[in-house]
């Protein structure tokens, strides 16, 4: 069992049923999934982009990423529909667990300047996405043998039926939200 979800079974869950007041054990917000996504939006002029792509998010990830396809043409990006423009991990069980704890351990306090995830990128169900601007940040990629960094959004979907649970339960995870500016350090 990944650390985070014997953390979880442990503490965390006891700890938000007695916060919201669930008597329901099932009622009680969990980890659903982790979506990581990859767009690649030149990899219409060059494939070599989308496989780095593939190859990089394999490696964070330990899962065979899918091949995502353009819906709809964009003739000022030249884009026709069905062309392959990213890759993309859906993310559960143990495997999301050891993701979100590389994430939150190691991933994030390697970003230069990070001062905090957005405490606002909730999307009103209990669901949060956040980017990286560069594969690098993970320890499963050797900085000197990329030719080509790539941004990712990660989505974490929790069955909490509010933001505000929601965000508990990823504090509780460690996930480390930006405080607000002039909270604390007001002085006049």
């Amino acid at each position: 069992m990944a650390r985070l979800q014997e953390l979880y079974k442990n503490e965390i869950a006891q700890s938000i049923a007695t916060k919201f007041n669930h008597k329901n054990p099932m009622a009680i917000p969990r980890l659903l999934k982790i979506v990581v996504n990859m767009g690649v939006g030149r990899a219409t002029q060059d494939k070599t982009l989308l496989d780095s792509a593939v190859d990089s998010l394999s490696k964070i990830t330990g899962q065979k990423p899918v091949i995502t396809k353009a819906r709809t043409s964009v003739s000022g990006f030249r884009l026709r529909e069905g062309n392959d423009i990213g890759c993309k991990v859906t993310l559960r069980g143990r495997r999301m667990y050891e993701f979100l704890d590389r994430l939150v351990s190691i991933a994030l306090p390697r970003i230069r300047d990070f001062r905090g995830v957005n405490p606002n990128s909730f999307d009103g169900h209990g669901n949060y996405s956040l980017g990286l601007a560069e594969q690098v940040v993970f320890p499963e990629i050797d900085a000197d043998r990329i030719q080509h960094t790539h941004g990712m959004d990660i989505t974490i979907v929790t069955s909490a039926p509010n933001d505000d649970q929601a965000r508990e339960l990823l504090r509780s995870f460690g996930l480390p939200f930006r405080q607000p500016a002039g909270g604390a350090a007001k002085a006049s």
